[in-house]
Formats: structure tokens, C-alpha cells, sequence
């Protein structure tokens, strides 16, 4: 009989589901025959009043109402306030994973969300089950304490300033597993030119012009409608392609733009992420952890407009800091960047080579073969 591991996420944002996803594909791969990942959205059998204000509140408050998000944020560092919002977020996810877990008796708990570590230990000391728990911190840079409550489970982590973050909360050390961050396999190699020709004729993208992308996650991008149409007006000679993600907003705008510019090109949420990276020259972008590393290990120069303070900060300042990419929150100012990114040789190699010289890694293997062989 299989072990079975539980990666466990939720549906805020796609910052959660991606590494979850990427990491339980990886295990798959490598040990499929002894081992079934099973993905589990913690809140697939809460009821709608906690998918209202966890999942959806989320998912508005980053798109309509980024300086309310930024202030729940700050008020849960607040210890009162952040044990409390666990607390009742507790109420609504545990039954489900106490039944989960009761069902599966899974071999390892693999937790990609900070609402979930409470209810998953709960349960299994309600279940009185002893098992390794891995909590998987997706904010490599930028980490809020509200992940740090429980000393005695193993953290993995993805940075310098994350490991000495965790330590000033009080982790102990021999808890903390400094990898490097992981998306999917895939995202390690790039399309050959061929490839990528053949794949714009598929997808009835134009070979012969500079192809400028704007992604923002599973969510979209916020702003997306002010960025396109500033874009559209201002690159004319270019081919845009929009992913709105879950935005049915932005997607409804920008199918209505379509049908005025014919060098446009709409998708909604989308499993061609991968292929639209590869065929794109520049990339418009917010700060996503998951998004940021695929856009680096494809060797693309990431333009980001926004980020969400501070949770994304340290994303930010990443590109910002090391020369990665450029952040411009004007978005007046965007279009300009591009024109300078395409006609100046040397200000793209600058970036290129910056990219380069930052050897990034992705650790889907190195995170996946860390998490079967621990004992």
C-alpha cells in the first residue's frame, strides 16, 4: 500500500496551490510507486460564510482594496489579534481535517498555508497521531510571524532573511531547512526558437513582432485594465497577451478590447503559463513569489508595477535590489521601459546578465527529495 502525503493549501491567491502542486508532481515523479501526494484545499468542505471572507475576501481585497489588505496584515502581526483570527478560522477548517486525516492516515502533512497549521496539529493530536509536519513558509523574503506559533514542527524556508527571521521568532534552529525556492519542473528549461515559432503559429501569435506579456498570478493583476490600455495605446508596433487569471472583471474588459486591437490576445485563468513566458520578450508583472521565480529561471526580465505591502516587499526588493528587473509603479512611465528595453542592446544585457549571474536554482528536487528522506 502507498504512503500518502497531504499537501495542504488554499485557494488565496495561486502563491499556495503552485509550490503545493509543483512539489506533490516532483514526489510523484520520483517515488510514484511508493508514494501518493494528495493536494487538499483546506476550505473544500467549509461552509460559505469562511470561503466569503478567507478565500473570496482575499481575492477582492487584493484586486478593489490593496491598502485594507495591507492593514489586516499589519494588525495580525499584533499577537492578540492575529492568535484570535486563527483561532476562528480554527472553527471552520479542523472538523474537515479531522476527518481527512482519521480517513487517509497520512504518512506526512506538508502545510502551505498559515491558517492551516493550527487545525492540522489539532487533529492530529485529537487523533493522537504522531507524524512529521513540514510547514512549507511561501514567502521566501518577507515573512509575517503569524507562520511562527509553533516551535516544534519543521520549517522549510527559502532565504537568508527568512532563517533569521524564523530564529528571532524563537524557532529552533534544528528546525529550520534552508532550500531553494520551487516551481515546477518545467520552468528549468526554456523552449528552443523553433519550438517557440512553431508554438506562436499554435497559439496564432505573430513571429515577426516583440511580444509583450502582463501576469499577475491566479488572480490576476490588479490594475490589469489601467496597465492594458495604457500599453495598448502606447506600443502599437507590439503584440500584448493579457492573463486575467480568476479576474472576470479584467477578462470581461479585455475580451471588449480585443475586438478593436488586433494585436491582442486574452486569456483567463490558463494552464499555458510556461508557453507564454517562453514566447514573451517582456514581461509586465506584480510581485508573486511563484511568478517571480518562473519568470527569473526562464531567463525573462520581470517589470513589476506593484506589490503588496509587505508581504511581497521582499519580493520586490529582490528584483530591485540585485538588478533583476525593473519596479516602476507609475504606469505611465511603463511603456517607456519597454521602448528602452527593446532598442537599448546594452541596458537588456545588463539585466540578462544579472539574471544570469544569480545561477538561480529551482529546488522542487531538492524540496521534494528532502521531504521523502526525512526520517
Amino acid at each position: 500500500m502507498k504512503e500518502k502525503y497531504l499537501f495542504c493549501y488554499l485557494k488565496t491567491g495561486g502563491g499556495h496551490f503552485a509550490p503545493s502542486s509543483a512539489i506533490a508532481n516532483e514526489i510523484t515523479k520520483l517515488n510514484g510507486n511508493k508514494i501518493e501526494p494528495i493536494l487538499v484545499d483546506g476550505l473544500s468542505q467549509s461552509n460559505l460564510i469562511a470561503k466569503l471572507f478567507i478565500e473570496y475576501g482575499y481575492r477582492f481585497l487584493q484586486n478593489h482594496a490593496k491598502k485594507l489588505f495591507e492593514l489586516l496584515y499589519a494588525a495580525n502581526k499584533i499577537n492578540i489579534i492575529g492568535k484570535y483570527n486563527l483561532f476562528l478560522s480554527n472553527i471552520f477548517i479542523k472538523p474537515y481535517f479531522l476527518k481527512l486525516i482519521n480517513e487517509k492516515r497520512p504518512s506526512k502533512i506538508i502545510i502551505l498555508h498559515f491558517l492551516l497549521i493550527k487545525p492540522v496539529l489539532q487533529a492530529l493530536k485529537e487523533l493522537n497521531i504522531n507524524i512529521p509536519v513540514f510547514v512549507v513558509v511561501t514567502d521566501p523574503f518577507t515573512v509575517h510571524p503569524i507562520w511562527f506559533n509553533y516551535k516544534n514542527i519543521k520549517y522549510i524556508l527559502f532565504s537568508d532573511k527568512a532563517k533569521k527571521y524564523a530564529l528571532k521568532c524563537k524557532i529552533p534552529e534544528n528546525n529550520i531547512y534552508q532550500l531553494s525556492f520551487p516551481v515546477d519542473e518545467k520552468y528549468s528549461k526554456s523552449l528552443s526558437r523553433r519550438t517557440i515559432n512553431l508554438l506562436k503559429k499554435k497559439l496564432i501569435i505573430p513571429i515577426d513582432k516583440k511580444i509583450i506579456l502582463i501576469i499577475g498570478g491566479g488572480d490576476g493583476i490588479p490594475k490589469g485594465n489601467i496597465i492594458l490600455s495604457k500599453v495598448l495605446s502606447s506600443m502599437p508596433n507590439h503584440h500584448i497577451i493579457i492573463v486575467c487569471g480568476r479576474n472576470k472583471s479584467l477578462l470581461n474588459y479585455s475580451d471588449n478590447l480585443q475586438n478593436k486591437y488586433s494585436n491582442l490576445t486574452v486569456y483567463g485563468f490558463t494552464d499555458k503559463v510556461y508557453e507564454l513566458l517562453n514566447i514573451s520578450d517582456f514581461i509586465i508583472t506584480k510581485c508573486g513569489a511563484s511568478t517571480i521565480y518562473e519568470i527569473l529561471l526562464q531567463k525573462k526580465i520581470p517589470i513589476v508595477n506593484q506589490y503588496i505591502w509587505e508581504q511581497e516587499l521582499g519580493n520586490m526588493e529582490y528584483i530591485r535590489d540585485n538588478k533583476l528587473g525593473v519596479y516602476e509603479k507609475n504606469i505611465e512611465t511603463i511603456p517607456k521601459i519597454i521602448y528602452n528595453l527593446s532598442n537599448d542592446e546594452q541596458l537588456n544585457n545588463f539585466y540578462h546578465q544579472n539574471i544570469a549571474n544569480l545561477k538561480l536554482q529551482n529546488g522542487v528536487k531538492e524540496v521534494a527529495k528532502f521531504i521523502v528522506n526525512y526520517k
